[in-house]
């Protein structure tokens, strides 16, 4: 028996949960100064305000994760499928957050000219953890 709609909220709840350790990861990245050093002004801080609605997007990138594992002969490669979905998040933040919502140029590169790498390190964090949470909370079935 197929289990769609079970898999579907385990993908929300492995990429809500990829967004919370995204998260944290940025926060300590930049109370301990590492954004600083690199010359990258993107040190927010750890707010409910702030994390709520990352915890949410994270979420909503992860029932994307669906269509990656949701046939059954897909369900192999998990971390790596995460891994390469992260690319989409960077490049909505990279391509249209930056530039157009929070008027930080083209890349966020006003922020510092490690931002992109930094993007993509981060949320190749988020598609680790998705992958990985989706695939231990999924189980075998």
């Amino acid at each position: 028996m197929e289990r769609k709609g079970a898999l579907l909220a385990t993908c929300f709840c492995a990429g809500l949960l990829g967004a919370l350790c995204n998260s944290l990861a940025l926060a300590a990245a930049g109370s301990w100064g590492l954004m600083a050093a690199a010359g990258v002004n993107l040190a927010p801080a750890l707010t409910l305000s702030w994390l709520y609605p990352r915890l949410v997007w994270g979420g909503l990138w992860g029932l994307l994760f669906f269509f990656a594992v949701g046939a059954p002969r897909y369900r192999r490669h998990w971390i790596r499928k995460g891994l390469w979905l992260s690319l989409l998040p960077s490049l909505y933040q990279l391509l249209y957050v930056f530039p157009h919502l929070e008027q930080k140029g083209l890349m966020g590169l006003e922020l510092g000219q490690l931002t992109p790498l930094f993007v993509l390190l981060f949320n190749f964090l988020w598609g680790a953890v998705t992958g990985m949470l989706t695939r231990i909370l999924w189980g075998r079935g």
